[in-house]
């Protein structure tokens, strides 16, 4: 994709500039300033997909629609989560005319939110930005106390634990939420479709549609689309019941339904209810929702400070014999050993191999 437009592409070469109009429904008029603070460790993929979709709104219509800055608490070049490093174009002052500020992160987003992280959000929020958070980011903004009573979408990795820490917030699996002057997204791709939205919002569809002929995106999900969704190939006969069960585990996790009470909400019986388990996951209903607790409990212990007693009960377990021995039997070690993995205190130890059921830890399907 060319960075500079050399030749007018395809989808706008018959459309002038003034088809895509500049107006939102408030009469706004103008470039759109937004502003990116990039943590350590934040998602490269995340961001990018959302500073070259501005881009491409900017190149298709041959207006300068948008303009970004971006900034690092440092002011130092900022490194992602795969090595490579951002600098930055502005400084703190520079985002105090932005519409719109984002903070992006990534892993280790715990370690890498500091109090003049937070000052700096609550700064932007105060000059009246509305403010946004793309993968991770959610945490930066939650601690911050910037969510309180607000909807938010996080990536799903880090939902069970950031859930746990923050009562005052509604998280949500939506691929991304706007409520009110709050923008939260999920990561990977999710911010892409975030941004075509917001586009939509304020310069029409035929934009919108242009965009996605040259990024070749061939569905914009909806702010409410789960960030897990099932694979088209997978689908078949029982499929949306099993849906809805895997979504009724996920929902009961601290405090387990009975398997013949599952069935009966799906309107099914027990046995067709196990059937459909073991057609597309090789497994018993009881086996996968044990393993469904047992990855939140990965979740938590990795992503939360939680004491593992409070992981334990949880994640529905009555002991933590139990819960030990179970955690041990699906990933090879013990829920503390876990802990220091994650701390990077623990030996090195041979992987474990994955089971099947991991490729696919929500309402995904594999072909039967």
């Amino acid at each position: 994709m060319p960075r500079t437009p050399l030749a007018s592409p395809p989808s706008a070469a018959s459309a002038p500039a003034a088809a895509y109009g500049a107006n939102d429904a408030s009469g706004k008029t103008g470039t759109t300033h937004i502003g990116f603070i990039l943590l350590p460790d934040y998602s490269m993929i995340a961001f990018a997909n959302a500073v070259e979709t501005l881009r491409m709104a900017n190149y298709i219509s041959r207006q300068p629609l948008y303009r970004w800055t971006v900034v690092s608490p440092d002011q130092t070049a900022i490194r992602a989560s795969n090595g490579l490093a951002v600098g930055s174009t502005g400084d703190a002052a520079s985002l105090a005319d932005c519409d719109t500020v984002f903070v992006c992160g990534g892993v280790n987003i715990r370690n890498n939110t500091d109090d003049a992280v937070r000052q700096l959000l609550r700064q932007c929020a105060a000059a009246g930005a509305t403010i946004g958070a793309l993968c991770t980011g959610s945490f930066a903004l939650a601690s911050a106390g910037l969510l309180d009573g607000y909807r938010c979408a996080i990536h799903w990795e880090n939902l069970a634990a950031i859930s746990e820490e923050f009562p005052k917030v509604k998280f949500s699996t939506e691929v991304f939420i706007l409520d009110r002057d709050r923008i939260t997204c999920s990561g990977g791709t999710a911010p892409l479709h975030l941004m075509l939205h917001l586009i939509r919002a304020r310069f029409g569809a035929k934009l919108v549609m242009d965009i996605s002929e040259q990024f070749i995106v061939e569905r914009l999900r909806a702010s409410n689309d789960r960030q897990r969704i099932p694979q088209p190939e997978c689908i078949g006969p029982g499929y949306q019941h099993l849906t809805e069960a895997a979504e009724i585990m996920a929902a009961n996790i601290e405090e387990p339904l009975p398997l013949a009470e599952l069935a009966n909400a799906i309107a099914l019986s027990l046995r067709q209810l196990e059937r459909l388990f073991h057609r597309y996951f090789s497994m018993n209903p009881a086996q996968y929702y044990m393993n469904l607790r047992l990855r939140r409990a990965q979740e938590l212990l990795t992503h939360s400070s939680m004491p593992i007693m409070q992981v334990t009960v949880a994640c529905g377990f009555q002991s933590s014999s139990h819960f030990c021995k179970a955690y041990r039997s699906l990933f090879g070690h013990s829920p503390s050993e876990e802990r220091r993995r994650h701390a990077g205190t623990a030996k090195p130890r041979a992987p474990v191999p994955a089971p099947a059921w991991q490729e696919h830890t929500g309402p995904v399907m594999r072909a039967a």
